[in-house]
Protein backbone atom coordinates (compact mmCIF):
# COMPACT_ATOMS: atom_id res chain seq x y z
CA UNK A 1 0.00 0.00 0.00
CA UNK A 2 1.36 3.42 -0.91
CA UNK A 3 1.42 6.14 1.71
CA UNK A 4 -0.37 9.45 1.32
CA UNK A 5 3.04 11.10 0.89
CA UNK A 6 3.92 8.79 -2.02
CA UNK A 7 0.55 9.43 -3.67
CA UNK A 8 1.24 13.16 -3.52
CA UNK A 9 4.88 12.90 -4.61
CA UNK A 10 6.12 14.87 -7.60
CA UNK A 11 7.84 11.79 -9.06
CA UNK A 12 8.57 8.15 -8.23
CA UNK A 13 10.96 7.96 -5.26
CA UNK A 14 12.59 4.86 -6.79
CA UNK A 15 14.52 7.22 -9.08
CA UNK A 16 16.56 8.51 -6.12
CA UNK A 17 19.83 6.53 -5.95
CA UNK A 18 20.01 4.29 -2.87
CA UNK A 19 23.62 5.33 -2.32
CA UNK A 20 22.50 8.91 -1.65
CA UNK A 21 19.93 7.84 0.95
CA UNK A 22 22.53 5.65 2.65
CA UNK A 23 25.15 8.43 2.66
CA UNK A 24 22.78 10.77 4.51
CA UNK A 25 22.99 8.66 7.66
CA UNK A 26 20.32 8.24 10.32
CA UNK A 27 19.43 11.91 10.89
CA UNK A 28 18.19 12.83 7.40
CA UNK A 29 16.08 11.37 4.62
CA UNK A 30 15.72 12.32 0.96
CA UNK A 31 12.48 12.12 -0.97
CA UNK A 32 10.49 13.73 -3.78
CA UNK A 33 8.76 17.05 -3.19
CA UNK A 34 5.18 16.43 -2.07
CA UNK A 35 1.99 18.42 -2.34
CA UNK A 36 1.99 19.07 1.42
CA UNK A 37 5.47 20.59 1.54
CA UNK A 38 4.11 24.11 1.83
CA UNK A 39 3.59 23.17 5.49
CA UNK A 40 7.27 22.21 5.73
CA UNK A 41 8.30 25.74 4.73
CA UNK A 42 9.54 24.81 1.26
CA UNK A 43 9.09 28.40 0.10
CA UNK A 44 10.87 29.73 3.18
CA UNK A 45 13.84 27.53 2.37
CA UNK A 46 13.85 28.76 -1.26
CA UNK A 47 13.67 32.36 0.00
CA UNK A 48 17.20 31.84 1.31
CA UNK A 49 18.24 31.49 -2.32
CA UNK A 50 16.08 33.95 -4.28
CA UNK A 51 12.71 35.68 -4.32
CA UNK A 52 10.12 33.09 -3.24
CA UNK A 53 7.14 34.92 -1.77
CA UNK A 54 4.54 32.78 -0.01
CA UNK A 55 1.34 33.21 -2.01
CA UNK A 56 -0.56 30.69 0.09
CA UNK A 57 -1.37 27.00 0.19
CA UNK A 58 -3.84 27.10 -2.72
CA UNK A 59 -1.31 28.68 -5.11
CA UNK A 60 1.43 26.30 -3.93
CA UNK A 61 -0.75 23.25 -4.51
CA UNK A 62 -1.92 24.57 -7.90
CA UNK A 63 1.70 24.97 -9.05
CA UNK A 64 2.55 21.52 -7.69
CA UNK A 65 -0.42 20.03 -9.57
CA UNK A 66 0.76 21.58 -12.85
CA UNK A 67 4.24 20.06 -12.44
CA UNK A 68 2.86 16.68 -11.37
CA UNK A 69 0.41 16.59 -14.30
CA UNK A 70 3.29 17.17 -16.71
CA UNK A 71 5.25 14.37 -15.02
CA UNK A 72 2.30 11.97 -15.15
CA UNK A 73 2.12 12.36 -18.95
CA UNK A 74 5.24 10.16 -19.17
CA UNK A 75 5.84 8.81 -15.64
CA UNK A 76 8.96 6.85 -16.65
CA UNK A 77 10.64 10.10 -17.74
CA UNK A 78 9.47 12.95 -15.50
CA UNK A 79 10.30 16.49 -16.58
CA UNK A 80 10.30 18.06 -13.10
CA UNK A 81 12.23 16.36 -10.30
CA UNK A 82 12.57 18.18 -6.97
CA UNK A 83 14.26 16.32 -4.13
CA UNK A 84 13.99 17.35 -0.50
CA UNK A 85 16.18 16.54 2.46
CA UNK A 86 14.16 16.15 5.64
CA UNK A 87 15.65 16.39 9.11
CA UNK A 88 14.04 13.44 10.88
CA UNK A 89 14.11 14.88 14.40
CA UNK A 90 11.56 17.59 13.58
CA UNK A 91 10.29 16.60 10.09
CA UNK A 92 11.73 19.87 8.75
CA UNK A 93 12.83 20.40 5.16
CA UNK A 94 16.47 21.49 5.36
CA UNK A 95 17.54 21.18 1.73
CA UNK A 96 16.16 20.87 -1.76
CA UNK A 97 17.06 21.05 -5.41
CA UNK A 98 15.42 20.58 -8.78
CA UNK A 99 16.27 18.77 -11.99
CA UNK A 100 14.44 19.82 -15.15
CA UNK A 101 14.75 17.31 -17.97
CA UNK A 102 14.82 19.04 -21.36
CA UNK A 103 13.79 16.77 -24.23
CA UNK A 104 15.63 17.71 -27.43
CA UNK A 105 15.67 16.95 -31.14
CA UNK A 106 19.47 16.93 -31.27
CA UNK A 107 21.59 13.95 -30.21
CA UNK A 108 19.00 11.53 -31.63
CA UNK A 109 16.26 12.88 -29.41
CA UNK A 110 18.48 13.09 -26.36
CA UNK A 111 17.78 14.87 -23.10
CA UNK A 112 19.69 17.38 -21.00
CA UNK A 113 19.32 17.59 -17.24
CA UNK A 114 19.26 21.13 -15.85
CA UNK A 115 19.96 21.41 -12.12
CA UNK A 116 18.29 24.40 -10.49
CA UNK A 117 17.52 25.97 -7.11
CA UNK A 118 19.97 24.14 -4.84
CA UNK A 119 19.57 25.33 -1.27
CA UNK A 120 20.50 24.08 2.20
CA UNK A 121 19.30 25.67 5.42
CA UNK A 122 22.19 27.63 6.99
CA UNK A 123 21.73 25.78 10.31
CA UNK A 124 22.80 22.46 8.73
CA UNK A 125 25.44 23.56 6.23
CA UNK A 126 28.77 21.77 6.38
CA UNK A 127 27.16 18.30 6.61
CA UNK A 128 27.47 17.49 2.88
CA UNK A 129 23.72 17.85 2.34
CA UNK A 130 24.21 20.06 -0.72
CA UNK A 131 26.56 17.45 -2.14
CA UNK A 132 23.93 14.75 -1.54
CA UNK A 133 21.31 16.81 -3.37
CA UNK A 134 23.65 17.20 -6.35
CA UNK A 135 24.48 13.47 -6.29
CA UNK A 136 20.78 12.59 -6.24
CA UNK A 137 19.84 14.93 -9.09
CA UNK A 138 22.86 13.93 -11.19
CA UNK A 139 22.09 10.25 -10.63
CA UNK A 140 18.45 10.75 -11.59
CA UNK A 141 19.48 12.70 -14.69
CA UNK A 142 21.76 9.85 -15.73
CA UNK A 143 19.09 7.22 -15.02
CA UNK A 144 16.67 9.15 -17.19
CA UNK A 145 19.15 9.02 -20.07
CA UNK A 146 20.37 12.62 -20.18
CA UNK A 147 23.52 12.91 -22.29
CA UNK A 148 24.71 15.72 -20.01
CA UNK A 149 23.69 17.45 -16.81
CA UNK A 150 24.32 21.17 -16.48
CA UNK A 151 23.86 23.91 -13.92
CA UNK A 152 24.50 27.60 -13.48
CA UNK A 153 26.08 29.01 -10.35
CA UNK A 154 27.71 32.15 -9.09
CA UNK A 155 31.48 32.43 -9.03
CA UNK A 156 31.64 31.73 -5.28
CA UNK A 157 30.12 28.26 -5.74
CA UNK A 158 32.34 27.00 -8.58
CA UNK A 159 34.69 25.12 -6.22
CA UNK A 160 31.75 23.33 -4.57
CA UNK A 161 30.36 22.10 -7.89
CA UNK A 162 33.83 21.04 -9.03
CA UNK A 163 34.00 18.84 -5.91
CA UNK A 164 30.72 17.31 -7.12
CA UNK A 165 32.32 16.39 -10.46
CA UNK A 166 31.21 19.34 -12.58
CA UNK A 167 33.56 21.36 -14.79
CA UNK A 168 33.49 25.04 -15.69
CA UNK A 169 32.39 25.40 -19.32
CA UNK A 170 31.01 28.32 -21.31
CA UNK A 171 29.04 31.28 -19.95
CA UNK A 172 25.46 32.02 -19.03
CA UNK A 173 23.56 34.90 -20.58
CA UNK A 174 20.34 36.23 -19.08
CA UNK A 175 17.64 38.72 -19.92
CA UNK A 176 15.05 39.45 -17.26
CA UNK A 177 11.44 40.25 -18.08
CA UNK A 178 10.03 43.32 -16.35
CA UNK A 179 7.73 42.55 -13.42
CA UNK A 180 4.99 44.59 -15.10
CA UNK A 181 5.08 42.34 -18.17
CA UNK A 182 5.22 39.16 -16.06
CA UNK A 183 2.17 40.30 -14.09
CA UNK A 184 0.28 41.24 -17.26
CA UNK A 185 0.77 37.80 -18.84
CA UNK A 186 0.01 35.97 -15.58
CA UNK A 187 -3.42 37.64 -15.48
CA UNK A 188 -4.19 36.32 -18.97
CA UNK A 189 -3.47 32.71 -17.99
Amino acid sequence: MTSELEQDALFDSKLIPDAVSEALGPDYSIRPLSKGDHARAHLGLLAGLTSAPDTGVADYEARFNVLRTINLAVPSTPTYVTVCIIQKSDDRMVGCGTLVLEHKFIRAGGSVGHIEDIVVDPSVRGKSLGKRIIEALTGISERLGAYKTILDCNKDNIAFYEKCGYIHKEYEMVRYTSQELVDRYKRKL
